[in-house]
């Protein structure tokens, strides 16, 4: 049986999500913005919480680990690097790890950048790749603690994955994301179906994720720093894609 996965609103724009294994009754959050919104879609299902799987350690996304481990005594699992301050670890992971939520399998890669201990899981079988604030839909997150050619070894690690990936992340950011890749892009015909497609989504308040990796590679710019015509697009001819992509994170800071 295939695993569910629900996704809802936290916090002011991040996503919570549940992906849950109906042969083990097995339910793993991933990240906890917030306990509330986290409790109410469980009990909407009928789901008991068994596992967090915690990307990273910033504050959007271990805020809710305390009181939902009170609550459920799940296990909680998170990245290797234990200088990050995650609440209440009881498993660390690093990459090529495996981490089971009851029969289903999440393989972990580091995609440091964002934060240095940032990671993302991937349940190939249901070809479902939780990324967090690595890799946005046509966006990615900013690097606070980590390096721009670290970055984009990052998103060239999960741009790797099969087209037909779904990709979860973890704040509705698109919107945003398509106004800056328009000004790099105006002519990417991907993009501007996608910016259309993100106007319908919103304007029905429905989420824009998910998406597919392979949507991404055509109308994210951030995904494509190696390619020529984005390079052109910045004057950067024969420059290094780790160069273009730092290029491009900076002009999206001050945009």
């Amino acid at each position: 049986m295939a695993a569910e996965i629900r996704l809802f609103p936290c916090l002011s724009d991040n996503f919570g999500y549940l992906i849950h294994d109906p042969a083990s009754k097995a339910t793993a959050s991933i990240d906890a913005p917030e306990a509330a919104p986290v409790i109410k879609a469980l009990q909407r299902e009928g789901w008991h919480l068994t596992d967090i799987l915690v990307t990273h350690h910033h504050a959007d996304h271990v805020g809710g680990i305390a009181e939902l481990k009170q609550k459920y005594d799940c296990r909680v699992v998170a990245p290797h690097d234990k200088a990050a301050a995650i609440p209440l670890v009881d498993e660390r992971v690093k990459e090529g790890d495996t981490v089971m939520v009851g029969t289903l399998s999440a393989r972990v890669l580091e995609t440091p950048g964002h934060t240095l201990d940032h990671v993302s899981y991937v349940f190939d079988s249901e070809r479902a790749l939780f990324a967090a604030d690595t890799l946005f839909s046509v966006g990615c997150g900013r690097v606070f603690e980590g390096t721009y050619p670290m970055m984009w070894d990052s998103l060239k690690k999960l741009r790797a994955l099969p087209d037909d990936t779904r990709l979860y992340c973890g704040h509705e950011y698109t919107a945003a994301n398509v106004k800056f890749a328009l000004t790099i892009e105006p002519n990417n015909p991907a993009l501007k179906a996608r910016a259309a497609e993100v106007a319908r989504l919103r304007a029905e308040n429905k989420p824009t994720i998910p998406t597919l990796i392979g949507d991404e590679k055509r109308s994210n710019v951030f995904l494509r720093a190696d390619d020529a015509d984005v390079a052109a697009a910045l004057h950067m001819k024969g420059m290094t894609a780790a160069d273009v992509f730092g290029e491009l994170r900076e002009r999206k800071n001050k945009s």
